[in-house]
């Protein structure tokens, strides 16, 4: 038993490379020792932390749970590999094993950070789906996966470019080359990223939605599409206008959806025969009118005798239906126009239109006979 012992001691302080090969079993037992404790760590990842998680009504810890399942598994292996490795204690001549060994170490720690990272974008993308959901928008559908996609690159980026750093690498050569060509790229594209966010503007202003009738600067139409780079109205005459996002978002947009009720402004004009009698018992009827209308608000509207115009009488009526609908709001203004007439006609009230008329007097000169012609003009 003491030569089998004799012959063990001896067997783990032979060297190779300058360790014995006691330290290489320790550091082989340490990492067999990570891996199986790896195994048990999901292990009660799985049957103990995750149905804790599931009792509760939010989902955003059970998602949470799920992206960094396995890369804390893998920071088990990572913490075991440095014990690992300090227990070697690898030589720094001739080859600074040592620093090599450090320097993979710090790269996978970065890789683990960034898995958990790109993983965690799933659960920002959870959160911003829920609240796209509340909108009635579709642009924001489309932008939600260009957001996640987005920081999923920019991470790998950023773990790729510490990565560099790690292996003992300059990144400022790398970065100012990056700069000017980014600058490149920026000012080629102006136009692209202007308009993406102009798209950006819009999803968080909300100034329309899809199927909305809107007016921005000379264009008329319904909303029939919005996406990255351009807007589409399809116009009252059926062509499709498409602007560009970063132009749309600066112009003054006027959404005629968006009104809670409908304008009907009147200028209704009686000839001069009208005495004032006849005019208050207009103005009477055409407010009893309104009030009894169904198709009429009745919190607010106005029935004036207003001006002497050039050729008549001018009574305003200034009211709100209550629905927006165009078709159901031209029904709405046509039934109070003819009312308006039966109730004119009813009185005896003729409706004005431009006149003139000529006055012809006939005047004889004392002295030399001669006749003038006055045409005096007056309107009626």
């Amino acid at each position: 038993m003491s030569d089998f012992l004799a012959t063990l001691d001896a067997i783990f302080h032979e060297t190779f490379l300058g360790i014995s090969a006691g330290r290489f079993a320790a550091a082989f037992g340490i990492v067999i020792a990570a891996l199986i404790l790896k195994k048990v760590f999901g292990h009660i990842f799985v049957n103990v932390i995750f149905p804790l998680a599931t009792r509760t009504k939010s989902r955003y810890d059970d998602e949470f749970l799920n992206c960094i399942r396995k890369p804390s598994e893998f920071l088990v292996v990572i913490i075991g590999l440095f014990i690992a490795v300090q227990v070697l204690q690898l030589p720094t001549t001739p080859v600074d094993t040592r620093r090599g060994a450090h320097a993979v170490l710090k790269v996978l720690v970065t890789f683990d950070i960034g898995w958990a990272l790109f993983n965690l974008v799933s659960l920002l993308d959870i959160f911003l789906s829920s609240w796209v959901a509340k909108t009635e928008s579709t642009l924001d559908d489309h932008l939600l996966p260009f957001i996640r996609k987005s920081l999923r690159a920019f991470i790998i980026f950023l773990a790729a470019i510490m990565t560099i750093q790690n292996l003992g690498y300059s990144i400022s050569g790398l970065l100012a080359s990056l700069g000017i060509g980014g600058l490149a790229v920026a000012l080629a594209a102006k136009d692209t990223l202007s308009n993406i966010f102009g798209s950006f503007m819009i999803i968080l202003d909300r100034p329309f939605l899809i199927g909305d009738w809107v007016k921005a600067g000379d264009m008329e139409g319904v909303v029939e599409e919005v996406g990255f780079r351009s807007t589409k109205i399809r116009t009252f005459a059926k062509t499709l206008i498409t602007v560009p996002n970063n132009i749309i978002a600066n112009l003054s947009i006027d959404n005629f959806s968006r009104m809670p009720k409908r304008r009907i402004k009147l200028n209704v004009g009686v000839t001069y025969e009208t005495s004032p009698a006849q005019m208050r018992r207009a103005v009477s009827m055409i407010r009893e009118m309104l009030t009894a209308h169904p198709a009429i608000q009745q919190d607010f509207f106005l029935v004036n005798f207003t001006d002497f115009g050039a050729s008549s009488l001018d009574i305003m009526v200034y009211c709100f239906t209550t629905t927006t609908v165009w078709g159901e709001y031209l029904d709405a203004r046509e039934d109070v126009c003819l009312k308006i007439m039966d109730i004119l006609e009813s009185l005896d009230l003729e409706i004005a239109f431009p006149s003139r008329s000529i006055y012809l007097r006939e005047t004889q000169d004392d002295e030399n006979g001669a006749a003038a012609l006055q045409t005096p003009t007056a309107p009626v």
